[in-house]
């Protein structure tokens, strides 16, 4: 009778193990991947960077980019390899990349924004055989733009986006010494801010940075080829 009871006993404690050991693996795992998603997504506050490389190799639609690692503005995205995109931003003139975020009060966080923008931002994406920036320039946006053109300082021309349009509200600037293209915003409640974009090889690049900018246009085309000559190591 022991003999049986125990027997029974044993089985019963093997089985409840048996559906305990799934359930804790199922939790290790769990836990381990929450880790991974909170360190991949946490706000990259205080020192960054610090024990890695100054920059990363990083293939964007097969076209290969050596990024400065404290350029990268999301932390998902701070790795070498193959990447579908990947966003930076550096400041104006130095470009040089931003210091590490610091975690700051909502007050600091209010007056910063209200402070001019003081650096260009740049995503670097793969086109996939999409419409080129300069066929998009010359086939798409004339049929949107005013018949007038406004001549500006040093060279720089702007046409207006007839109202009408996907482009309503906006305004193209171009130049060809030295060659910018930039589509812009008009200040309004926030200033105005322009984009201009260029392909290199498998991917497109998009520059962003204030309309206030073209004042000195000449520098800012500079600097965007510079940024270009800079992470496409020197092509």
């Amino acid at each position: 009778m022991t003999v049986f009871s125990m027997a029974r006993l044993g089985g019963r404690d093997g089985l409840r193990t048996s559906h305990l050991l799934p359930i804790a693996l199922a939790c290790v795992i769990a836990a381990g991947a929450v880790t991974a998603v909170a360190y991949l997504l946490w706000p990259t506050w205080g020192t960054v960077g610090t024990d890695g490389p100054e920059r990363l190799p990083i293939s964007v639609g097969g076209t290969l980019f050596n990024v400065p690692t404290m350029a990268i503005r999301m932390k998902i995205q701070r790795h070498s390899g193959q990447q579908e995109r990947v966003d930076l931003s550096f400041l104006y003139p130095s470009l040089e990349p931003p210091g590490p975020q610091k975690h700051v009060s909502a007050d600091e966080v209010v007056e910063e924004m209200t402070q001019p923008i003081d650096r260009i931002f740049l995503s670097i994406a793969a086109h996939n055989n999409s419409l080129s920036p300069e066929s998009r320039l010359s086939t798409i946006y004339p049929r949107y733009l005013e018949q007038a053109s406004t001549p500006g300082q040093d060279g720089l021309t702007l046409r207006a986006f007839r109202p009408d349009t996907p482009y309503g509200g906006e305004d193209l600037y171009f130049a060809n010494t030295p060659p910018l293209a930039a589509r812009c915003t008009r200040d309004k409640s926030t200033p105005g801010m322009c984009l201009s974009e260029r392909r290199i090889d498998g991917a497109d690049l998009t520059f962003r940075f204030p309309r206030n900018w073209l004042s000195q246009w000449q520098d800012v085309a500079n600097a965007i080829d510079r940024l270009a000559l800079q992470l496409h190591g020197g092509k």
